[in-house]
Formats: C-alpha cells, structure tokens, sequence
C-alpha cells in the first residue's frame, strides 16, 4: 500500500462563509465545494453541519467544519499558540512580503518575517483563532540533505534526553 497525498485536512470553523471569505480573499484560495447533512454520514448521529473545501494548490485541500449545535470552539489548552498551525508555501520571500502587507492591510496582525535558515516566515490567525504560516523556502539542495543526514541521529538522541540534539543548530545561522 502506498499513500498518494493528503486528501484533505479538516478543522472546525465559528462561520462557514466568513471562513470562505477569508481564505478566498487574503489568500487566494479557491472555494471548491460545500457539503451539509443534518446528520453525520460516518456515525449517523444527528448534528446538522456546513463542510467547506478550499483549494490549497498543488492537490491540497483545506476543509472546514461549521457546527452550530456543538459547544463554542476552542483551542487545546494544554498546547502552547504557536504549535499548532497551518504553514503554506508561498513562492519567494519577496511574495512572502507582498502577502505580509497585504495582510496587515486588512488589519490583521503579523509576526516576522522569521527566518528558520532554510526557509522564512510570516504568522498570523484566521478568523477562527487558527494560527497560519506562509513559508517561502530557500535552503539549498545541500543544506536540506546535510538536515536530513542527520535526522534519526537527531530523533534518537532527542528520545533519550529529551534536550535539543545541536547536529543541526548551523541552520540558525544561515
């Protein structure tokens, strides 16, 4: 058996079409489809809900759930803000900066560029309290091989000592 990609990842949204809008309008998404059943197809219970999918590009998808009789979303707690996100790949760091004022612009808060050495950031939150990174790469073939030569060194010694394993700290220099 073997995987061909992801076929969508889903997350809960507080509005279906300001969800749309969003993802639409600040970042350039096609809105691909939209489902509701009043009932959940895989179990059956009855919980009316809107699903809507939005083209990520390149065969990703980005699906939403809105679910209006289910308690106020939330975020997981007991996980710090800056974990979970969602990182798209922009195409230069030019774009990367274009996609920053255009986000400022609209009055949402930005953080960086911040630069990881083989790749640049920007962070910022959709509408629903998810947080989004838009990543324009430029680690070069040797520097994305000489990462992952390392990485089962990395992991083992990670596992072992629960510290940050320095075979690859020359990223944070570049």
């Amino acid at each position: 058996m073997s995987l061909k990609r992801i076929h969508h990842v889903a997350y809960r949204c507080r509005d279906a079409r300001e969800t749309v809008h969003f993802y639409r309008d600040m970042l350039g998404m096609e809105f691909k489809l939209a489902m509701a059943e009043d009932s959940v197809p895989s179990t059956g219970e009855p919980d009316p809900y809107m699903h809507v999918f939005m083209d990520a590009g390149a065969g990703n998808v980005l699906a939403f759930f809105e679910l209006p009789n289910s308690p106020e979303m939330d975020r997981d707690q007991n996980t710090p803000e800056w974990v979970q996100h969602i990182a798209f790949e922009v195409d230069d760091y030019p774009e990367l900066m274009k996609r920053k004022q255009k986000l400022e612009s609209s009055g949402l808060d930005v953080l960086g560029p911040v630069n990881h050495g083989i790749f640049d950031s920007i962070y910022f939150f959709d509408p629903n309290g998810h947080r989004l990174e838009l990543a324009a790469n430029k680690g070069t073939e040797e520097q994305l091989q000489a990462l992952k030569d390392v990485a089962d060194d990395m992991l083992d010694e990670w596992a072992v000592t629960k510290r940050a394993p320095h075979h690859a700290s020359w990223v944070h220099e570049l």
